[in-house]
């Protein structure tokens, strides 16, 4: 008997339900995905800030009369500690983006999955442009060089690419916490 029960139960759960299947709402989300992109893309002001606190500036040696300077011995390692924290900072940002806006659980679904990736790509440029202001700031050369002069270069991010963690992150996140949720509309309703 509490076989039959069990297989009944266990029918119950597989079969779809009879009421209507949820749709994505696109109309009703794209303000607030708008908004939510804005918001998130004004995080890259005090990203930028804080990466210009923390990338070392490079000390590097006059030697020529026409002010060339050159790297003093293992220097040039910097370059890669400014793109790693950079890159850091990104990826923490990005996994906090997902998060938050996993949070707002009446507005979850893919129109504002993809208004928090435009929104930390655009942040993550803002931080990147603001980041190398404020570290130029920071470290601006002296105006008068001699020769033999030791003196500190601003951070510099070679690579484009590190734009890409933060909104990558954000996406890992955010999508992990959809695939983590057993409701087909993502809790929309509880909310």
């Amino acid at each position: 008997m509490s076989e039959q029960a069990d297989a009944e139960r266990g029918h119950a759960i597989l079969t779809p339900s009879a009421g209507r299947v949820p749709r994505v709402v696109l109309r009703a989300d794209l303000l607030p995905a708008f908004s939510a992109a804005s918001l998130i893309s004004l995080v890259g002001l005090p990203l930028g800030w804080i990466w210009a606190q923390l990338a070392p500036a490079q000390r590097m040696r006059v030697v020529t009369r026409d002010h060339q300077l050159v790297p003093l011995t293992a220097e040039s390692w910097h370059r890669f500690d400014d793109l790693a924290i950079f890159l850091l900072l990104g990826l923490v940002a990005g996994l906090l983006v997902g998060v938050v806006v996993w949070l707002l659980r009446a507005r979850r679904g893919p129109v504002m999955l993809v208004g928090a990736v435009l929104g930390s790509l655009l942040g993550a440029w803002l931080a990147m442009r603001m980041g190398l202001a404020f570290a130029e700031a920071r470290f601006a050369l002296p105006s008068t060089l001699r020769l033999g002069q030791v003196v500190e270069r601003a951070p510099v991010l070679e690579s484009g690419w590190v734009l890409l963690a933060q909104p990558l992150t954000t996406a890992f996140a955010y999508g992990t916490l959809a695939a983590w949720n057993a409701r087909d509309d993502l809790g929309r309703r509880l909310g």
